[in-house]
């Protein structure tokens, strides 16, 4: 049940004796963000090792019994979408497609109803088997995907994820496209020294084929004290580099709260043209409009990928609480949401959790 200290950091949440009644039913935050995009993390294990996520030798997973049931996870999704607005979701790790459920969350997900219809609903992956699962997941209403890939040439990828499944990614990516799931995204993260050579590679590969490709910044979300921001590739020398292969023009569609900013290619004699994105989370981040609320598998809600605060979930659902009580702490952690996570500040301190232990 929500305390009464609790119920008073939740403005707009009335209490009488046990009973708590909801006044309004949006995630916002003090400084007038309102959340609609869901990250649920539904397990922290990984069967890969990337050196930018965890150790060589992995990390200490969470114990079954501390994960939420898919039930659990069922039920906090359901009142993300019928009592607090939100509109997209996203299963992430870990590994999702490590979650034998999988299929029935995506399911259970799809029959829902929020006040603007359907949720959109998204995975995340590093594509280890999807495609054995894409046409189970794609009947149960998954709508996209999202693929983790780092480089095209099997001795970088190996280096980098620490395990020699290049071809596996690549099957599932066209196993995915067979599927008719649109549009693929493909998320790589570009590191000094070790995959920057990959860039124009990568873009190529996905013009050709119609993907959506994003570069990110690398994040200090690995192992403690491994992230030097000296050492980070920038957005703008990812772009640099696809400034000298393409002819690049800003799109001047609306970012709105997208990560990603958005630049449409030229079309040319070797690819039918397209657009990539950049995400600059370190050097030119997208807080001020961030939307995002997230789920850890162990049921804590955070607010950023860089929060040092959870508010726990996973011990209402299991005493006996309400919906009313899930939304209430719910929102109360997003009225204490941050106004940015400060990366390129002095004094950032990294988050305990590492990203696969957060979700993405």
């Amino acid at each position: 049940m929500v305390s009464p200290a609790e119920d008073r950091a939740c403005p707009g949440v009335a209490q009488t004796g046990r009973v708590v009644t909801v006044q309004f039913t949006q995630l916002v935050d003090a400084y007038g963000r309102v959340a609609s995009d869901l990250r649920v993390s539904l397990t922290d294990r990984c069967n890969l090792r990337c050196t930018y996520c965890m150790p060589a030798d992995g990390l200490k997973w969470l114990a079954t019994e501390e994960t939420l049931t898919d039930a659990e996870v069922l039920r906090v999704v359901r009142i993300a979408v019928e009592s607090l607005g939100v509109t997209r979701i996203r299963f992430t790790g870990g590994e999702p497609l490590l979650r034998p459920g999988l299929e029935g969350i995506v399911a259970g997900a799809a029959t829902l109803q929020g006040r603007h219809g359907r949720p959109e609903l998204a995975l995340t992956t590093n594509a280890l088997g999807l495609d054995k699962r894409i046409d189970a997941l794609a009947a149960a209403g998954l709508d996209r995907v999202n693929i983790s890939l780092d480089s095209l040439d099997p001795v970088r990828y190996a280096r980098l994820a620490r395990r020699d499944r290049l071809a596996d990614v690549l099957k599932s990516i066209r196993a995915v496209e067979a599927a008719g799931l649109r549009p693929i995204k493909v998320n790589s993260v570009i590191m000094r020294g070790q995959n920057e050579c990959d860039v124009v590679a990568l873009a190529q590969f996905c013009l050709e084929r119609g993907y959506e490709l994003r570069f990110i910044e690398q994040m200090p979300l690995g192992p403690k004290g491994e992230w030097d921001r000296s050492l980070m590739v920038t957005a703008t020398e990812i772009l640099d580099q696809l400034r000298g292969r393409y002819r690049l023009s800003a799109l001047e569609e609306p970012r709105g709260a997208a990560p990603a900013e958005l630049w449409a290619v030229a079309p040319d004699e070797n690819q039918p043209g397209g657009r990539v994105g950049v995400i600059a989370s370190v050097t030119n981040p997208f807080c001020g409009a961030c939307d995002r609320t997230r789920i850890t598998s162990d049921g804590q809600v955070r607010t950023c990928l860089f929060s040092q605060r959870e508010t726990d979930l996973r011990t209402v659902l299991r005493s006996g609480g309400s919906d009313d009580d899930l939304v209430a702490a719910w929102v109360g952690a997003h009225r204490g949401k941050a106004k940015a996570h400060g990366i390129d500040e002095a004094g950032f301190v990294q988050p305990t959790r590492t990203m696969s232990a957060i979700g993405g």
